[in-house]
């Protein structure tokens, strides 16, 4: 599944391409994906000139006069920009042809991906409740130390509500909770504000890490064929079960929760 650095990749990659052209039509290929397409992107966005991109946790946002066009990778979901006249592959369901001849293609094979309509002045339902970014001057180890008072869900639980902050997906937190020596399944009450600062400042630094070796890959988003390259994630412990701890050399154990993993290391981790 894209996380925060794939999707934060994927907006600068199409960025310089689809900024200030005007979207001059929309082939939907089908009517929904993990929604219905809103009529809205052929009535409102159609015609409009794409003013700028945004990323919201994993939500990426085409700004336009009239409103936003909102998309979201899923677990499969892609987008290029190509030649109009390259043949469209299996799941391409949503070209936006632009004012130059190119399109911006979203090729999404399990269709859990979407494309929707935030009108100007609005905020669509999905993101009125999402908590700041991490890489936002609002996010810091004060605000998890002070989010997490009172609570006896896992510290793993609490990093991955969106409500708290948005985009750490369980790879990242479970990067960020190595680093900082910290057990997945420790009660979020029970770390302290130190080591909250220690887990949001390796969040930042992993997330921007993996950002920039993301952007030694945006040339594939002109390619028309294979998956993004993006950049291979260096990781500590996450999918790593049994393997030797990179700091101690112990074995790095997995707890299932929820139908997700958690990865950690008996030894490093408290």
């Amino acid at each position: 599944m894209p996380e925060l650095p794939e999707v934060e990749t994927t907006r600068r990659g199409i960025a310089p391409h689809v900024q200030g052209r005007i979207v001059a039509r929309a082939v939907l290929r089908r009517p929904d994906l993990r929604w219905p397409i809103p009529p809205e992107i052929r009535r409102r966005f159609v015609g409009a000139r794409i003013l700028g991109t945004e990323r919201r946790a994993k939500y990426l946002l085409l700004h336009s006069e009239p409103g936003a066009a909102i998309l979201h990778l899923g677990m499969s979901g892609s987008l290029r920009v190509l030649d109009a006249d390259v043949p469209v592959r299996a799941h391409d369901h949503v070209d936006l042809v632009l004012d130059n001849g190119r399109v911006l293609r979203f090729n999404d094979p399990r269709r859990f991906g979407c494309l929707l309509w935030q009108a100007t002045g609005s905020v669509h339902p999905l993101l009125r409740e999402l908590g700041p970014e991490p890489l936002g001057d609002a996010f810091d180890g004060d605000y998890l130390f002070a989010r997490s008072r009172g609570r006896s869900a896992a510290v793993k639980a609490l990093l991955m509500d969106q409500r708290i902050v948005v985009g750490v997906g369980n790879i990242y937190v479970a990067e960020a909770l190595f680093a900082a020596g910290v057990r997945p399944m420790r009660a979020a009450g029970k770390v302290t504000r130190r080591e909250y600062r220690e887990i949001a400042e390796a969040i930042r630094r992993i997330l921007a890490h993996a950002i920039e070796r993301g952007g030694t890959t945006l040339r594939d988003f002109l390619q028309p064929d294979g998956e993004p390259g993006y950049f291979e994630q260096e990781l500590f412990v996450y999918g790593r079960e049994g393997e030797a701890c990179r700091r101690c050399g112990s074995a790095v154990s997995a707890r299932r929760d929820a139908q997700r993993s958690s990865f950690y290391c008996r030894v490093c981790q408290r």
